[in-house]
């Protein structure tokens, strides 16, 4: 592997996993270039740029030259699932990679590699088969889990035609530290005595510690033979039941409430969120990594939690 300065293009880098990246480029030496809705953001170490994620700009020159583009925009899928989210939760992703690969295709130069972060969610509910990168997609599930996944990577196919190496990545469940968006919030509802299970508890977690998420993400940067879709996922899933007993053992917490489903779905459209993120699950085991060497360092759920707890 070439060992020189690098210049990786980030749209949506400015959120949690985009900043977590952002560090580990810069600590190693790469130039990072965030594109930004609004450069008020400041990510230290890093060029912010602004771009509106639907036009051509000033921008699209960072594009000419550089060797990666890490695209990592949309937006978030804790909402409640009404017809204009779900509409805004598909263009929130569609648009800004059509808008990419459209810009790269004015470029002289374009990036020799496209890593795309995209969702599991694209299996909708998976029960307890095990899922890899062969299982075929049903098309069949919650359409705020289904069809935004599905357009999201149609858009991803037709944007990377003139990209030599495009690596699409269906992440798990981010388990990182300070600032995590989805441990917060457990963490939140464990110690406010509502941590227990939801509905049977036996729906799966697919999840990944935050280290190895930034590692994966880095091996698609640098590694030459990966190249297609890959499940980016801790090989250890777990249940719901599985993963809130052990935080409330962590968090010091004897008991939590349960949630039945009818309860979360009353509840959580109530809260501003989607009860189909907690109803539903995947079991998820990431074959080809595995198969091409990468060892993942966290695959216990009690040291990923420990670790990102003591982060917090």
């Amino acid at each position: 592997m070439e060992n020189r300065q690098r210049k990786i293009v980030i749209p949506g880098g400015t959120g949690y996993m985009g900043r977590a990246l952002t560090g580990r480029l810069i600590e190693r030496g790469d130039e990072v270039v965030i594109l930004s809705r609004g450069t008020s953001t400041t990510v230290p170490g890093a060029t912010v740029v602004d771009w509106d994620g639907a036009r051509l700009g000033a921008w699209v020159d960072h594009l000419d030259g550089a060797d990666a583009v890490v695209h990592l925009t949309g937006k978030r899928v804790d909402c409640r699932p009404t017809r204009r989210n779900i509409e805004e939760l598909i263009r929130s992703r569609v648009e800004p990679v059509r808008l990419v690969g459209e810009a790269i295709r004015q470029v002289s130069a374009p990036p020799g590699v496209w890593v795309q972060s995209a969702t599991l969610a694209i299996h909708g509910e998976g029960g307890d088969r095990m899922i890899t990168e062969s299982t075929p997609v049903s098309g069949v599930g919650p359409q705020q889990m289904v069809q935004v996944a599905l357009a999201w990577e149609a858009a991803y196919r037709e944007a990377v035609e003139l990209v030599d190496r495009a690596v699409l990545l269906r992440i798990g469940v981010a388990i990182g530290g300070s600032g995590d968006p989805a441990t917060e919030r457990l963490r939140t509802l464990v110690r406010l005595g509502l941590g227990g299970t939801v509905a049977s508890g036996r729906q799966w977690l697919s999840w990944i510690a935050l280290d190895d998420l930034l590692r994966g993400l880095l091996r698609a940067i640098d590694e030459p033979s990966m190249n297609g879709m890959y499940l980016l996922t801790s090989p250890s899933p777990v249940t719901n039941a599985e993963l809130m007993a052990t935080l409330r053992r962590l968090i010091g917490r004897r008991m939590g409430l349960s949630s039945p489903a009818w309860l979360t779905r009353l509840g959580a459209p109530m809260l501003g969120s989607d009860p189909e993120l907690a109803l539903t699950g995947r079991r998820a085991y990431p074959e080809r990594l595995l198969a091409e060497g990468f060892t993942f360092g966290v695959t216990d759920l009690d040291e990923a939690l420990r670790r990102a707890l003591a982060d917090a």
